[in-house]
């Protein structure tokens, strides 16, 4: 595994507030992601594992400890500096796609881009690149609605490289995909992966994790190996 640590989390713990009753998702996590590597978080339902993914990606904040990512302290941000945190440095890949279906592909990968404050000619040509590389050029002005499941993860992973992000965070990325899909998304991942990009994703699959550099096992809210 490549290091220094790019992601750090030290005696971390998130409580929700389930109908009135406390509910500890995590408990007292300690955890080191180098720079560069791909991690697969493993585990059963309900344990931690998303919980843990998002307070990496700035989508939640912990009750207790802290998370540091590429040198921020994520839980002390601002709202304003965790929109900005999760626009440039962070790209997420969800199961279910998250599209905006009624929006062509260039526009559902355009979009992430204009959030970020990115220039309208450096976005047509970043686009025509991330298309290229996910293999759906030719897809570019196809509506989101009209493709298949692999396609739309395929696109939903352009769209979170769309501003060079420094971590992809992805969140169950085959779940809903054929095999022949779920092959094409671990390629696109693999080939990301030798790039040096740091990968963190979120699986249940044994066969997937088993393609990561490193597996951590998330059960009852803590790391259990």
């Amino acid at each position: 595994m490549s290091s220094p640590g790019v992601m750090t989390l030290r005696d971390v713990h998130k409580t929700y507030n389930g109908r009135g009753v406390p509910v500890e998702a995590l408990r007292g996590v300690d955890l080191e992601i180098g720079a560069g590597s791909f991690t697969c978080l493993i585990g059963p339902s309900g344990h931690g594992k998303s919980t843990l993914l998002h307070l990496l990606g700035g989508l939640d904040r912990p009750t207790a400890g802290s998370v540091t990512v590429l040198g921020e302290q994520v839980g002390r941000m601002t709202d304003v500096e965790l929109a900005r945190f999760r626009a440039t440095r962070v790209g997420f890949v969800f199961q279910f796609f998250n599209l905006l279906k009624g929006l062509t592909v260039a526009e559902n990968v355009e979009l992430a881009m204009m959030y970020a404050g990115t220039p309208v000619r450096q976005q047509k040509t970043r686009v025509h690149d991330l298309l290229e590389a996910v293999g759906l050029a030719e897809k570019r002005r196809a509506r989101a609605n009209e493709l298949s499941g692999g396609q739309m993860q395929r696109v939903a992973i352009a769209r979170a490289l769309a501003n060079n992000p420094d971590v992809l965070l992805l969140d169950e990325p085959t779940g809903n995909l054929d095999s022949a899909s779920e092959a094409e998304v671990m390629a696109i991942l693999d080939d990301l992966h030798a790039q040096g990009r740091t990968i963190v994703m979120v699986t249940h699959s044994s066969e997937i994790a088993a393609r990561a550099e490193r597996i951590v096992e998330v059960r009852d809210g803590r790391i259990a190996s």
